[in-house]
């Protein structure tokens, strides 16, 4: 595994392999390390695992933490990677990050993987009163322990991980890239960019998600995707690459065998 950790890049880890290349974005609070148990499953497979803008190993990078400058971020990374043969996988605000990569039709990109994204249209919860009380999710380890136990997950967790959420979703390194998604980015209408994806999308959904419910993203995401197809995982809340890597490794790698 290789690290990169430019001053002007979000930090990643390369793990060398064969291709597409799979670029993973993870959820408000994650980390690059959100990552390691899917891509432990795809063993083999090259793949780079980005610390988002203000997150885990990139906490101190400078602001604005937008939607767009992730994007931009992401872009950046596969320019510094040299990568001409890519997949992007993104879960939550990754997978809302992802669709704006996607939108610009870069070359290279073969297809998405959006994993509990967050939708291109906001849904009707998406309201003020909820925006502000998200914001709050991560002001402790009490508060993220309680939101991981009663909103993120519907499954345990793997042995150690409950308590590397919790230390991730308290690893932002400012207010501002702490509050930036759920006052902002949660409730950003992208369905415009959306729409001018040209790749095949793979949208990946928890049965029991309640962060992103399966009937938000049919209605709130699939309509706007020229070609997707949806996958619903039993049993399943909106942490799914901790709570089911086998069933989502094996998604992904039916779906990249397609492309």
């Amino acid at each position: 595994m290789t690290e990169t950790n430019h001053t002007d890049l979000p930090a990643s880890d390369r793990r060398r392999g064969t291709g597409p290349t799979l670029v993973f974005l993870h959820y408000w609070g994650g980390a690059a390390r959100t990552w390691d148990l899917v891509r432990d499953r795809l063993d083999g497979r090259d793949s780079i695992a980005v610390d988002q803008r203000g997150w885990g190993r990139s906490r101190d990078l400078p602001g604005p933490y937008t939607l767009r400058r992730l994007a931009d971020d992401a872009l950046a990374t596969v320019r510094d990677a040299g990568l001409d043969d890519y997949v992007l996988v993104g879960h939550s605000m990754g997978g809302k990050v992802a669709q704006l990569v996607a939108a610009t039709r870069p070359d290279g990109l073969r297809g998405i993987v959006l994993v509990g994204p967050g939708p291109a249209k906001p849904a009707a919860m998406i309201t003020p009163e909820y925006r502000t009380g998200l914001s709050h999710a991560y002001d402790s380890a009490e508060s993220v322990a309680g939101a991981r136990d009663q909103v993120l997950t519907a499954s345990p967790l793997p042995e150690g991980w409950a308590d590397r959420v919790v230390a991730d979703s308290l690893a932002s390194g400012a207010d501002e890239a702490r509050t930036e998604w759920p006052l902002r980015g949660i409730a950003e209408d992208i369905s415009d960019s959306t729409r001018r994806i040209a790749v095949p999308a793979l949208v990946v959904g928890g049965e029991l998600d309640r962060v992103e419910p399966v009937e938000v993203l049919r209605d709130n995401l699939l309509p706007y995707l020229a070609d997707a197809t949806f996958t619903v995982l039993p049993g399943t809340g909106h942490l799914i690459p901790l709570e089911a890597p086998d069933a989502l490794s094996d998604a992904i790698a039916r779906f990249v065998a397609t492309l």
